[in-house]
């Protein structure tokens, strides 16, 4: 399980030829066309992550590259040029020494090209400077200044300009400064490629498989140390120790370990609490596994027993999950009020309220996997083979210092749902049982 595979860029390559087809069909007049992707920053604090749209479109790795695809079939690649430094410091995408020529026909592109002047650092900031990009910004003044009398668009990605590309959506407002006439003529690519990244491969659901897996392990492992006494962060420690053991890239999201009160608060990530009998224990962690996320929560008894109360919160929680689960088709929604008989959200409050508990579900029954652990997908579009999302009910109590929440992982298919992390158990006494059996 610790083997990551090996990229396959043709998976990459017929991905963007997806996009720009798409495209062409969306504007059957347009002369011209230019897609441009902006990939992230690195900071000096944290391992860079690429942003996951560009990661999607590329299979590129490294830190504040561009690409660029043509409607005439070029596709571009533009590096940072650290003039000789970065590569004494760290591995770089170019660190094999391979030929130009001959990585950019193994990845699908044109031409690698150097995004502008040297920075002279191993790290390039994401201040824009026109030195820095000069030769993508000469590129770009060409492709316009040909063709001034001619029809042409320009696609990136901007999401509504929020939050999701603001790393990106800050250069290219630097673009906009340079070459104001492409306000005009500017496209948001975000609609398209969420909607994309949102129905996955069976590539992709093997490694969602994967990470999931490797958090089940993480899970296992972490319930055998739970105990009067034990401090949240050492459960922290052996779920992402399972982690890094087992080949995952580390956790997909700030793991939350959270006992007593603690566990009434949603992302709580403090973690310096000491366990204490009679409490709960809420561990929701998830593993990334070659760039693919998994989420999954158990609720654990502190002294590995639940007591009355626990129980029948527990209970209600678990009834709630295994309802959804069993009534998820095609054709429902996670979350749509205009639908609220086909929404799984609704659909959840309105079994809770039966029960008396409607108020003390705080958050949606669940959300989409894949790069992202919140990933891309929008509600307005029914639930359909492909799909993965969590289902993942709580009740949540604060005066009585009382959270419990149970997650998994789940792929759509044209019957309904099957649930990827099935091998965790979930019922209260396996749970129980589970933090007392011995590691194999």
């Amino acid at each position: 399980m610790a083997f990551v595979p090996r990229l396959d860029y043709s998976l990459f390559k017929n991905r963007r030829k997806q996009v720009i087809n798409f495209l062409k069909q969306e504007y059957p007049d347009l002369k011209k066309g230019l897609v441009i992707l902006f990939a992230d920053f690195e900071t000096q604090r944290h391992l860079f992550r690429q942003e996951s749209s560009f990661y999607y479109l590329t299979g590129i790795t490294e830190p504040g590259a561009i690409f660029c695809m043509y409607f005439d079939g070029r596709q571009e690649l533009y590096l940072p040029n650290y003039g000789g430094v970065r590569e004494r410091w760290t591995t770089t995408f170019l660190s094999d020494q391979e030929p130009k020529e001959s990585l950019a026909t193994k990845i699908g592109v044109t031409k690698i090209k150097q995004l502008g002047k040297s920075c002279n650092s191993y790290f390039f900031s994401p201040v824009f400077t026109r030195d820095k990009y000069a030769n993508f910004l000469n590129d770009l003044h060409l492709f316009l200044q040909n063709s001034i009398d001619t029809n042409i668009e320009v696609f990136t990605l901007l999401d509504g300009m929020g939050a999701r590309y603001f790393s990106q959506i800050n250069i290219y407002k630097n673009l906009l400064d340079l070459f104001a006439q492409l306000e005009n003529i500017t496209n948001d690519l975000a609609p398209l490629v969420h909607y994309l990244r949102r129905f996955k491969s069976e590539y992709e659901i093997d490694l969602i498989y994967k990470a999931v897996q490797i958090t089940s392990l993480a899970h296992q492992a972490a319930s055998k140390i739970i105990m009067p006494g034990r401090i949240e962060h050492e459960v922290q420690a052996v779920v992402e120790s399972v982690f890094t053991q087992i080949g995952a890239n580390g956790p997909a999201f700030p793991s939350i370990i959270a006992s007593g009160k603690n566990t009434t608060v949603l992302h709580y990530t403090k973690k310096d609490k000491e366990l204490l009998s009679n409490e709960l224990l809420v561990v929701d962690v998830g593993a990334q596994y070659a760039y693919y996320a998994a989420d999954l929560t158990r609720t654990y008894p502190v002294n590995g027993r639940f007591n009355k109360r626990q129980l029948e919160v527990y209970n209600i929680v678990l009834q709630t999950q295994v309802y959804i689960e069993t009534i998820a088709k095609p054709g429902m929604y996670l979350n749509n009020s205009q639908y609220p008989d086909k929404s799984l959200q609704h659909l959840a409050l309105t079994f809770l309220e039966k029960m008396g508990y409607a108020k003390y579900f705080t958050h949606g029954i669940g959300h989409f996997l894949g790069l992202d652990v919140h990933d891309v997908g929008d509600n307005i579009y029914p639930l359909s083979a492909g799909d993965i999302f969590t289902i993942e009910p709580g009740i949540y109590i604060p005066q009585e210092n009382l959270g419990v929440r149970i997650e998994d992982n789940y792929l759509m298919t044209d019957d309904g749902v099957v649930c990827l992390s099935y091998q965790l158990p979930r019922k209260a006494e396996e749970v129980e049982q589970l933090m007392i059996e011995e590691l194999e």
